[in-house]
This record gives C-alpha cells, sequence and structure tokens, in this order.
C-alpha cells in the first residue's frame, strides 16, 4: 500500500512540477502584476507562494530524514505572509528562476524520501507522505489559479477525488454532501461530527455538476461550469450551496 501511495504522489508531484515551472514561464513579464481570484494577489504574489510552500516542504522532508522537525516557515504565519511580499517585489526573471529552482528541489526531495515516507515532520503533525500530498495541492491548485490557460477543469480525476476526501473537513457538522458528478457514481461527504446536538438531525444537500467543478468549490475556487445544489428531501427544491468551514491546514491558506 505505502509503495502505490509513494508512486502515485511522486508521479503526481512531478507532473504538477512540470505544469507549473510551464505556466510561470509562459507568462510575459506585464502579466506578473495583474491581479487573480485570490483576495489581494497578483499573479507575483502565486508565484511568490509557490515558491515559498515549495522550499518550506523541501525543508520538512530534509529534517525528517535527519530524524528532526522545524517549523513549516520561519517566523510562522506572519513569517509566511512578509516573505511572499517580498519575493513577489522582484525582478521578473528572477521570481520564475527562484520558482522553477524551488520546485524542482522540493520534488527531487520527495523522490529521494522513499525511504522515510513514514517519518514524521511539523506539518499538521503528518508524516512526509503528508507533506507530499500538500504540496501536490499547492502546485495543482496554484497552476490553476494563475488563470493563465490551466483552470480546474484541467485537474485529473484522481486528483479530484483525493481532494473531495481531504476536504470534506470543511463541512458543517450539521450538513451531509451527496455529490454527483457527472457520469460518475455519486460521492457521500460529510464532517466528521455530524448532526445537531440537540436534534440528532443533518441536512443533506446534493451538489450536481462535473467532477473538476465540486472539487473546485470545496477548494474555495469558481467552479467553471457551475453547480447545482438541491434538498435531498425534495429534488425539485433548489438550495444554496452550504457555507463551508476553514480549510484543514496547520498555516492558513490563501
Amino acid at each position: 500500500m505505502i509503495e502505490h501511495l509513494i508512486r502515485e504522489v511522486s508521479a503526481g508531484l512531478a507532473v504538477a512540477g512540470e505544469d507549473l515551472k510551464a505556466t510561470v514561464k509562459g507568462l510575459d513579464e506585464d502579466s506578473f502584476g495583474e491581479p487573480t481570484a485570490l483576495p489581494g494577489w497578483t499573479r507575483a504574489h502565486v508565484v511568490a507562494h509557490a515558491e515559498g510552500i515549495s522550499r518550506a516542504m523541501q525543508r520538512q522532508v530534509e529534517h525528517a530524514a535527519q530524524g528532526s522537525l522545524i517549523e513549516l516557515y520561519d517566523g510562522g504565519f506572519e513569517g509566511r505572509v512578509q516573505a511572499i511580499e517580498s519575493r513577489a517585489q522582484r525582478p521578473v526573471a528572477e521570481q520564475i528562476q527562484a520558482l522553477v529552482a524551488a520546485v524542482d528541489a522540493a520534488v527531487g526531495a520527495f523522490e529521494h524520501a522513499r525511504d522515510h515516507w513514514e517519518a514524521k515532520i511539523s506539518y499538521r503533525d503528518g508524516t512526509v507522505s503528508d507533506g507530499a500530498l500538500a504540496l501536490w495541492r499547492e502546485l495543482v491548485i496554484h497552476t490553476s489559479d494563475l488563470d493563465a490557460g490551466t483552470t480546474s477543469r484541467d485537474w485529473s480525476d484522481r486528483f479530484c477525488h483525493y481532494l473531495i476526501d481531504f476536504l470534506a473537513a470543511r463541512v458543517p457538522e450539521d450538513t451531509a454532501l451527496t455529490l454527483h458528478p457527472l457520469g460518475q457514481e455519486p460521492i457521500i461527504v460529510r464532517a466528521t461530527d455530524t448532526g445537531d446536538t440537540a436534534t440528532g438531525t443533518t441536512h443533506t444537500v446534493v451538489v450536481t455538476g462535473t467532477l473538476q467543478d465540486i472539487a473546485a468549490w470545496l477548494a474555495g475556487r469558481e467552479p467553471v461550469g457551475g453547480l447545482e445544489a438541491t434538498d435531498a428531501a425534495d429534488a425539485a427544491d433548489t438550495v444554496s450551496l452550504p457555507d463551508l468551514g476553514p480549510w484543514p491546514a496547520a498555516v492558513a491558506p490563501q
């Protein structure tokens, strides 16, 4: 099982890294200052963050291999914010070069960490495999955040199924979701502790759309094609998509 996970995630990381690098290299200098859908972030900020999380995960792996722990970012969340702002102000050519080097180093670190896949890291009090999955999420999602030709519709089915499972923690405690990806089997998603403690009831919402649009919504991104939400008790009753809880992360995401 662990060997299969290593191969699958390592392959996903390698592809995601190449996609991000190719996308960033395709941006012209002026477009780095253009805004993205992420509040307050330009493309330069997205690139700066992708570089930063790559370097952060690289050092998580390297310390784990030595049997030691280190915080994800120097200075915690505030250190992360300051570093992103600083890196985003650099000349574009320098940003691209740094991003490529950081992604290559991080992907390579995980590739060479096969003997330490279950070693502890400080990120989410997890293991090297958790760090690899986290970097996979970051590289794939932020490539589409750049809005430079790649969208969430390009996410693989395997990645979307993994992301939906990971983001189940965002489902409100009194809500359950029945996801109906078009052309695929339904997926039941509910938070770990669902149900109103007083009434013991859980409200079920049926969400229909493409697998990629469903995953994008759960990830806090705008679905490309939109979604339909209905009450499970009355399929004719269209309802609003439920408000999701915070992203399950050790450091607040953008």
